[in-house]
């Protein structure tokens, strides 16, 4: 399209010109595939930490309307166990194995929204609360189940 070929020819152009000023600087630590052409300007760096705290926000405000019981991981599973313990052949039958992914996938998704595992200092996913309760959740079904 128009916009591509305008986009690329700009980078080409803009490579050169930065090839020619480093040539004519006697910049000679450059590597190829290591140049910083990718980096975002001031304008663009503050546009998206706009947008990000934006989103953030937004994410925020997802579940603000929902009973703490139900957007709290611990919680949740924590009457899907009662459940097992009570009635284990009405959890069986009703396949709740393959339901909790479905069922817990936006609320894991909202607490993802800002990790980023490229970052320093952020948790690993094993760290984090929701990962947490769902290990413990496994291995209170794999004890229930081992008896």
């Amino acid at each position: 399209t128009q916009g591509e070929d305008n986009s690329s020819e700009f980078i080409t152009k803009y490579r050169t010109c930065r090839r020619q000023m480093r040539e004519c600087s006697g910049e000679a630590g450059h590597h190829e595939g290591m140049s910083s052409d990718d980096e975002l300007t001031p304008t663009e760096v503050t546009e998206f930490q706009k947008s990000k705290d934006n989103v953030l926000e937004d994410s925020r405000k997802v579940f603000e309307d929902v009973h703490a019981d139900f957007c709290d991981i611990r919680k949740i599973l924590l009457k899907f166990q009662e459940w097992k313990e009570k009635f284990p052949d009405s959890y069986c039958d009703a396949y709740i194995s393959f339901c909790l992914p479905k069922l817990l996938n936006p609320l894991i998704r909202v607490q993802l929204i800002n990790w980023n595992p490229l970052e320093q200092n952020f948790p690993e996913l094993e760290e984090m609360p929701w990962f947490r309760a769902i290990k413990e959740f496994s291995d209170a079904k794999n004890v229930s189940e081992s008896k």
